[in-house]
Protein backbone atom coordinates (compact mmCIF):
# COMPACT_ATOMS: atom_id res chain seq x y z
CA UNK A 1 0.00 0.00 0.00
CA UNK A 2 1.42 3.38 -1.03
CA UNK A 3 2.26 5.46 2.08
CA UNK A 4 -0.52 7.75 2.67
CA UNK A 5 1.38 10.34 4.32
CA UNK A 6 2.58 11.13 0.61
CA UNK A 7 -0.32 9.47 -1.33
CA UNK A 8 -4.02 10.19 -1.32
CA UNK A 9 -6.15 6.73 -2.35
CA UNK A 10 -9.29 7.78 -3.84
CA UNK A 11 -10.63 4.19 -3.41
CA UNK A 12 -11.87 2.35 -2.77
CA UNK A 13 -14.12 0.98 -6.16
CA UNK A 14 -16.52 -1.58 -8.05
CA UNK A 15 -14.86 -4.48 -10.20
CA UNK A 16 -17.26 -2.76 -12.98
CA UNK A 17 -15.95 0.59 -12.33
CA UNK A 18 -11.87 -0.68 -12.34
CA UNK A 19 -12.84 -2.25 -15.56
CA UNK A 20 -14.26 0.45 -17.03
CA UNK A 21 -11.33 2.54 -16.27
CA UNK A 22 -8.74 0.28 -17.85
CA UNK A 23 -10.66 -0.55 -20.88
CA UNK A 24 -10.68 -3.74 -19.96
CA UNK A 25 -13.03 -6.97 -20.12
CA UNK A 26 -13.95 -8.31 -16.98
CA UNK A 27 -14.27 -11.96 -16.97
CA UNK A 28 -16.00 -12.19 -13.72
CA UNK A 29 -19.42 -10.08 -14.67
CA UNK A 30 -21.17 -11.77 -11.60
CA UNK A 31 -18.57 -9.94 -9.18
CA UNK A 32 -18.89 -6.81 -10.69
CA UNK A 33 -20.02 -4.79 -7.66
CA UNK A 34 -16.86 -6.46 -5.45
CA UNK A 35 -14.94 -3.70 -3.89
CA UNK A 36 -11.00 -3.03 -4.12
CA UNK A 37 -9.24 -1.41 -2.15
CA UNK A 38 -6.06 -0.27 -3.56
CA UNK A 39 -3.05 -1.73 -6.36
CA UNK A 40 -0.30 -3.65 -5.48
CA UNK A 41 2.39 -5.91 -7.20
CA UNK A 42 1.75 -8.81 -8.16
CA UNK A 43 3.91 -10.69 -5.21
CA UNK A 44 2.41 -8.72 -2.55
CA UNK A 45 -1.50 -8.61 -3.16
CA UNK A 46 -3.96 -9.27 -1.40
CA UNK A 47 -7.78 -10.42 -1.98
CA UNK A 48 -8.96 -6.86 -2.00
CA UNK A 49 -6.37 -5.53 -3.90
CA UNK A 50 -6.12 -5.18 -8.14
CA UNK A 51 -2.35 -5.73 -9.56
CA UNK A 52 -1.47 -6.80 -13.23
CA UNK A 53 1.36 -9.26 -15.30
CA UNK A 54 2.94 -7.26 -18.18
CA UNK A 55 6.17 -9.25 -18.23
CA UNK A 56 6.01 -13.05 -18.46
CA UNK A 57 9.11 -12.65 -16.25
CA UNK A 58 6.76 -12.81 -13.34
CA UNK A 59 4.65 -15.32 -14.71
CA UNK A 60 5.46 -17.72 -12.24
CA UNK A 61 4.38 -15.09 -9.37
CA UNK A 62 0.99 -14.29 -11.61
CA UNK A 63 0.21 -17.96 -10.81
CA UNK A 64 0.51 -18.26 -6.87
CA UNK A 65 -0.46 -14.24 -6.79
CA UNK A 66 -3.26 -14.00 -3.93
CA UNK A 67 -4.58 -10.70 -5.90
CA UNK A 68 -8.16 -10.43 -5.73
CA UNK A 69 -7.89 -8.69 -9.51
CA UNK A 70 -5.46 -8.75 -12.20
CA UNK A 71 -5.33 -7.12 -15.62
CA UNK A 72 -3.72 -9.46 -17.77
CA UNK A 73 -3.54 -10.45 -21.74
CA UNK A 74 -5.46 -12.92 -22.69
CA UNK A 75 -3.13 -15.48 -23.29
CA UNK A 76 -2.38 -15.73 -19.56
CA UNK A 77 -6.18 -16.36 -18.66
CA UNK A 78 -5.59 -20.00 -17.79
CA UNK A 79 -2.56 -19.51 -15.87
CA UNK A 80 -4.46 -17.99 -13.26
CA UNK A 81 -5.07 -18.54 -9.57
CA UNK A 82 -8.81 -19.77 -9.07
CA UNK A 83 -11.12 -17.49 -7.74
CA UNK A 84 -8.83 -14.35 -9.22
CA UNK A 85 -11.12 -11.97 -11.04
CA UNK A 86 -9.28 -11.23 -14.62
CA UNK A 87 -9.46 -7.98 -16.23
CA UNK A 88 -8.32 -8.63 -19.97
CA UNK A 89 -6.72 -6.42 -22.24
CA UNK A 90 -3.96 -6.89 -24.88
CA UNK A 91 -2.43 -3.92 -23.37
CA UNK A 92 -2.25 -4.50 -19.55
CA UNK A 93 0.62 -2.08 -18.47
CA UNK A 94 -1.17 0.89 -20.32
CA UNK A 95 -4.52 -0.42 -18.55
CA UNK A 96 -2.46 -0.70 -14.91
CA UNK A 97 -1.61 2.95 -15.29
CA UNK A 98 -5.54 4.44 -15.82
CA UNK A 99 -6.71 1.72 -12.95
CA UNK A 100 -3.59 3.65 -10.51
CA UNK A 101 -4.55 6.71 -11.59
CA UNK A 102 -8.17 5.88 -10.63
CA UNK A 103 -7.21 4.63 -7.21
CA UNK A 104 -4.41 7.71 -6.99
CA UNK A 105 -5.82 10.89 -9.07
CA UNK A 106 -3.39 13.43 -9.99
CA UNK A 107 -3.43 16.55 -7.07
CA UNK A 108 -5.18 19.06 -7.99
CA UNK A 109 -4.71 23.31 -7.68
CA UNK A 110 -6.34 23.85 -4.53
CA UNK A 111 -6.67 27.27 -5.67
CA UNK A 112 -4.82 29.09 -2.85
CA UNK A 113 -2.89 32.05 -3.07
CA UNK A 114 0.61 32.21 -0.54
CA UNK A 115 0.52 35.86 1.11
CA UNK A 116 3.88 34.99 1.06
CA UNK A 117 3.57 34.84 -2.68
CA UNK A 118 5.11 37.63 -4.95
CA UNK A 119 2.69 38.58 -8.35
CA UNK A 120 3.05 41.89 -10.47
CA UNK A 121 0.07 43.96 -10.44
CA UNK A 122 -0.45 43.36 -14.15
CA UNK A 123 -0.24 39.37 -14.00
CA UNK A 124 -3.24 38.14 -15.30
CA UNK A 125 -4.12 35.11 -13.07
CA UNK A 126 -6.80 32.48 -13.68
CA UNK A 127 -9.74 31.20 -11.65
CA UNK A 128 -8.48 28.33 -9.12
CA UNK A 129 -4.96 28.76 -9.65
CA UNK A 130 -2.78 27.56 -6.48
CA UNK A 131 0.88 29.87 -6.15
CA UNK A 132 2.62 28.45 -3.06
CA UNK A 133 4.66 30.61 -0.60
CA UNK A 134 8.08 32.42 -1.98
CA UNK A 135 6.53 32.50 -5.75
CA UNK A 136 7.04 35.44 -7.79
CA UNK A 137 5.41 36.00 -10.99
CA UNK A 138 6.16 39.33 -12.96
CA UNK A 139 4.86 41.60 -15.25
CA UNK A 140 2.63 40.45 -17.92
CA UNK A 141 2.57 37.10 -16.66
CA UNK A 142 -0.50 34.80 -17.85
CA UNK A 143 -1.58 32.06 -15.51
CA UNK A 144 -4.61 29.87 -17.33
CA UNK A 145 -7.85 28.54 -15.05
CA UNK A 146 -6.59 24.75 -12.88
CA UNK A 147 -2.82 25.92 -12.74
CA UNK A 148 -0.09 24.79 -9.47
CA UNK A 149 2.62 26.97 -9.11
CA UNK A 150 4.77 25.49 -6.32
CA UNK A 151 6.95 26.93 -3.67
CA UNK A 152 9.70 29.69 -4.83
CA UNK A 153 9.11 29.22 -8.15
CA UNK A 154 10.12 32.09 -10.58
CA UNK A 155 8.00 32.90 -13.44
CA UNK A 156 9.85 35.80 -15.79
CA UNK A 157 7.99 38.42 -17.51
CA UNK A 158 5.41 37.64 -20.22
CA UNK A 159 5.46 34.06 -19.98
CA UNK A 160 2.20 32.27 -20.39
CA UNK A 161 1.03 29.25 -18.95
CA UNK A 162 -1.95 27.17 -20.50
CA UNK A 163 -4.25 25.88 -18.15
CA UNK A 164 -3.81 22.52 -15.35
CA UNK A 165 -0.17 22.76 -16.20
CA UNK A 166 1.70 22.11 -12.81
CA UNK A 167 5.18 23.51 -11.94
CA UNK A 168 7.04 21.80 -9.32
CA UNK A 169 9.23 23.73 -6.33
CA UNK A 170 11.97 25.69 -7.30
CA UNK A 171 11.36 25.97 -11.13
CA UNK A 172 12.40 29.03 -13.17
CA UNK A 173 10.53 30.05 -16.35
CA UNK A 174 11.39 32.65 -18.36
CA UNK A 175 11.00 33.77 -22.35
CA UNK A 176 8.26 30.56 -22.52
CA UNK A 177 4.78 30.00 -23.46
CA UNK A 178 3.68 26.49 -22.34
CA UNK A 179 0.62 24.75 -23.13
CA UNK A 180 -2.27 23.13 -21.38
CA UNK A 181 -2.16 19.42 -19.02
CA UNK A 182 2.02 20.09 -18.29
CA UNK A 183 4.09 19.20 -15.64
CA UNK A 184 7.16 20.71 -14.92
CA UNK A 185 9.05 18.83 -12.14
CA UNK A 186 11.20 20.51 -9.38
CA UNK A 187 14.29 22.54 -9.94
CA UNK A 188 13.59 22.76 -13.98
CA UNK A 189 14.96 25.93 -15.82
CA UNK A 190 13.64 26.99 -18.98
CA UNK A 191 14.13 30.40 -21.25
CA UNK A 192 17.64 30.99 -20.14
CA UNK A 193 20.26 32.11 -22.78
CA UNK A 194 21.37 29.74 -25.37
CA UNK A 195 25.17 28.87 -25.41
CA UNK A 196 25.72 31.20 -28.45
CA UNK A 197 29.34 33.10 -28.86
CA UNK A 198 30.83 35.00 -31.93
CA UNK A 199 34.31 32.81 -31.31
CA UNK A 200 37.31 34.01 -32.59
CA UNK A 201 41.32 34.69 -31.44
CA UNK A 202 40.74 38.13 -29.85
CA UNK A 203 37.95 36.73 -27.64
CA UNK A 204 34.00 35.48 -27.98
CA UNK A 205 31.54 37.96 -28.38
CA UNK A 206 28.02 37.50 -27.26
CA UNK A 207 25.12 36.57 -29.04
CA UNK A 208 21.68 37.86 -28.13
CA UNK A 209 19.23 35.15 -27.79
CA UNK A 210 16.55 36.36 -28.81
CA UNK A 211 14.01 33.68 -29.03
CA UNK A 212 11.11 31.79 -27.35
CA UNK A 213 10.70 28.43 -25.54
CA UNK A 214 7.59 26.88 -27.15
CA UNK A 215 6.12 23.94 -25.31
CA UNK A 216 3.34 21.65 -26.31
CA UNK A 217 0.40 20.19 -24.48
CA UNK A 218 0.11 17.13 -22.10
CA UNK A 219 4.19 17.51 -22.06
CA UNK A 220 6.38 16.78 -18.82
CA UNK A 221 9.64 17.93 -17.87
CA UNK A 222 11.70 16.20 -15.48
CA UNK A 223 13.41 17.65 -12.81
CA UNK A 224 16.71 19.65 -12.97
CA UNK A 225 16.39 19.78 -16.81
CA UNK A 226 17.26 22.74 -18.69
CA UNK A 227 15.78 24.62 -22.39
CA UNK A 228 17.43 27.14 -23.28
CA UNK A 229 15.95 29.92 -25.62
CA UNK A 230 16.90 30.18 -29.26
CA UNK A 231 18.65 32.64 -30.82
CA UNK A 232 15.67 33.91 -32.79
CA UNK A 233 14.18 30.75 -34.11
CA UNK A 234 12.55 29.31 -31.01
CA UNK A 235 13.40 26.48 -29.26
CA UNK A 236 9.87 23.54 -29.48
CA UNK A 237 8.88 20.73 -27.56
CA UNK A 238 5.71 19.10 -29.30
CA UNK A 239 3.12 17.97 -27.97
CA UNK A 240 2.61 14.63 -25.54
CA UNK A 241 6.49 14.69 -25.43
CA UNK A 242 8.56 13.09 -22.16
CA UNK A 243 11.85 14.37 -20.86
CA UNK A 244 13.32 12.92 -18.09
CA UNK A 245 15.35 14.18 -15.29
CA UNK A 246 18.85 15.80 -15.88
CA UNK A 247 18.32 16.54 -19.72
CA UNK A 248 20.05 19.41 -21.32
CA UNK A 249 18.23 21.24 -24.83
CA UNK A 250 20.22 23.65 -26.13
CA UNK A 251 18.81 26.68 -28.16
CA UNK A 252 16.74 26.00 -31.30
CA UNK A 253 16.35 22.55 -30.99
CA UNK A 254 12.95 21.47 -32.55
CA UNK A 255 11.18 18.09 -30.55
CA UNK A 256 8.63 16.73 -32.18
CA UNK A 257 5.50 15.14 -30.92
CA UNK A 258 5.66 12.32 -28.12
CA UNK A 259 9.54 12.00 -28.32
CA UNK A 260 10.79 9.95 -25.20
CA UNK A 261 14.10 11.44 -23.95
CA UNK A 262 15.81 9.71 -20.67
CA UNK A 263 18.19 11.32 -18.32
CA UNK A 264 21.23 12.99 -19.01
CA UNK A 265 21.03 13.37 -22.48
CA UNK A 266 22.25 16.25 -24.41
CA UNK A 267 21.04 18.10 -26.95
CA UNK A 268 22.99 20.32 -28.63
CA UNK A 269 22.03 23.84 -30.49
CA UNK A 270 19.27 23.39 -33.84
CA UNK A 271 19.05 19.91 -34.05
CA UNK A 272 15.70 18.87 -35.07
CA UNK A 273 14.05 15.76 -34.00
CA UNK A 274 10.83 14.04 -35.69
CA UNK A 275 7.88 12.51 -33.87
CA UNK A 276 8.02 9.71 -31.05
CA UNK A 277 12.10 9.58 -31.25
CA UNK A 278 13.33 7.52 -28.39
CA UNK A 279 16.71 8.66 -27.25
CA UNK A 280 18.04 6.52 -24.27
CA UNK A 281 19.96 7.83 -21.30
CA UNK A 282 23.07 10.03 -21.72
CA UNK A 283 22.33 10.03 -25.02
CA UNK A 284 24.32 13.60 -26.78
CA UNK A 285 23.79 14.74 -30.09
CA UNK A 286 25.62 17.08 -32.10
CA UNK A 287 24.35 20.08 -33.49
CA UNK A 288 22.46 21.23 -36.39
CA UNK A 289 21.65 17.59 -37.19
CA UNK A 290 18.02 16.12 -38.39
CA UNK A 291 16.81 12.99 -36.77
CA UNK A 292 14.16 11.11 -38.36
CA UNK A 293 10.51 10.37 -36.61
CA UNK A 294 10.23 7.02 -35.08
CA UNK A 295 14.33 6.52 -34.04
CA UNK A 296 15.87 4.60 -31.26
CA UNK A 297 19.02 5.60 -30.05
CA UNK A 298 20.86 3.03 -27.73
CA UNK A 299 22.00 4.70 -24.25
CA UNK A 300 25.44 6.54 -24.00
CA UNK A 301 25.56 6.85 -27.94
CA UNK A 302 27.09 9.88 -29.82
CA UNK A 303 25.53 11.09 -32.98
CA UNK A 304 27.23 13.10 -35.80
CA UNK A 305 24.94 13.00 -38.44
CA UNK A 306 21.61 12.97 -39.68
CA UNK A 307 19.84 9.87 -39.15
CA UNK A 308 17.27 9.34 -42.00
CA UNK A 309 15.03 6.69 -42.88
CA UNK A 310 14.33 5.63 -39.12
CA UNK A 311 15.99 3.55 -37.68
CA UNK A 312 17.69 2.14 -34.06
CA UNK A 313 21.38 3.32 -33.55
CA UNK A 314 23.76 2.78 -30.80
CA UNK A 315 27.72 3.23 -30.23
CA UNK A 316 29.88 6.35 -30.29
CA UNK A 317 29.75 7.68 -33.56
CA UNK A 318 26.50 6.19 -33.64
CA UNK A 319 26.09 3.41 -36.38
CA UNK A 320 22.72 0.73 -36.87
CA UNK A 321 22.31 -0.84 -33.79
CA UNK A 322 23.63 -4.36 -35.59
CA UNK A 323 26.53 -3.33 -36.98
CA UNK A 324 27.53 -1.36 -33.65
CA UNK A 325 26.77 -4.86 -31.74
CA UNK A 326 28.88 -6.70 -34.40
CA UNK A 327 31.70 -4.81 -34.03
CA UNK A 328 31.72 -5.27 -30.16
CA UNK A 329 30.83 -8.73 -30.14
CA UNK A 330 33.70 -8.42 -33.02
CA UNK A 331 36.51 -6.84 -30.60
CA UNK A 332 35.23 -9.35 -27.49
CA UNK A 333 36.13 -12.47 -29.52
CA UNK A 334 39.81 -10.60 -30.47
CA UNK A 335 40.38 -9.95 -27.11
CA UNK A 336 39.56 -13.83 -25.66
CA UNK A 337 42.01 -15.16 -28.74
CA UNK A 338 45.00 -12.41 -27.23
CA UNK A 339 44.23 -13.61 -24.00
CA UNK A 340 44.61 -17.19 -25.08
Amino acid sequence: MADSRFFSNAGPFSLARIAEAAKAQSMHSEDASRSFSDVMPIDLAGPEDVSFLDNRKYADKFKVSRAGACIIAPEMVDHAPVGMCLLITPQPYHAYARVASLFYPARQSTGTISPSAVIASDAKIGSHVEIGPGVVIGSRVEIADGCTIAANTVIGDGVCIASNTRIGVNACIANAIIGAETIIHAGVCIGQDGFGFAMGPAGHIKVPQLGRVIIGTNVEIGANTTIDRGTGPDTCIGDGTKIDNLVQIGHNVQIGKNCVIVSQVGISGSTELGDFVILAGQVGIAGHLKIASGTKIAAQSGVMRDISPAQEMGGSPAKPIRVWLKEVAMIERMLKKKGS
